[in-house]
């Protein structure tokens, strides 16, 4: 069963989405891919289980307090899809790779074009990096999220933006 929470952030409301007692989606507005609401579940309090703790890790997150997320997910996709998504929790915060070294890391070094369509149906964004994912020139290259989010969330992990403005 679904249910899901709307939390305010740094980079506007997101929507959190759980089933059976595990994050599976985190979704912002106006993103490329976000499914439709009524897939969601019912409505929840946020402080209801996942919600509490995903919203308290991403206050710290967004408080420059946290590095690595500690969620239960449930990541939702193809064996494919959940190896890529597997490969970005393994980007170290403020470090970006490109979806090249991703696709060699895998083993598939040909298939950076699937790692990128991956990478852009990643059901659970900010938790899972996929924003720490440029092009080989070093371009940002497209974000669900849009590239404006994606700049700033790079530039927040790298200290360029003293701290995101807390909406929490």
């Amino acid at each position: 069963m679904k249910q899901h929470t709307v939390i305010d952030s740094p980079y506007g409301a997101l929507t959190l989405v759980a089933e059976n007692g595990a994050l599976c989606g985190l979704y912002m507005t106006e993103q490329r891919h976000r499914p439709p609401e009524e897939t969601f579940g019912a409505p929840s309090s946020p402080d209801a289980s996942p919600f509490a703790e995903a919203e308290e890790q991403l206050e710290a997150y967004f408080e420059g307090e946290l590095k690595d997320f500690t969620l239960g997910l449930a990541l939702n996709g193809t064996p494919f899809q959940r190896a890529v998504w597997d490969q970005l929790r393994e980007i170290p915060y403020g470090e970006t790779r490109t979806y090249g070294e991703l696709a060699a890391a895998l083993g598939t070094p040909n298939a950076s074009r699937a790692v990128g369509l991956a990478n852009g149906r990643n059901p659970i964004g900010i938790i899972v990096p996929c924003h720490r994912v440029i092009g080989a020139s070093g371009s940002l290259t497209g974000y669900g999220g849009g590239l404006e989010r994606k700049r700033r969330l790079l530039d927040f992990e790298r200290g360029a933006e003293a701290s995101a403005p807390a909406l929490f």
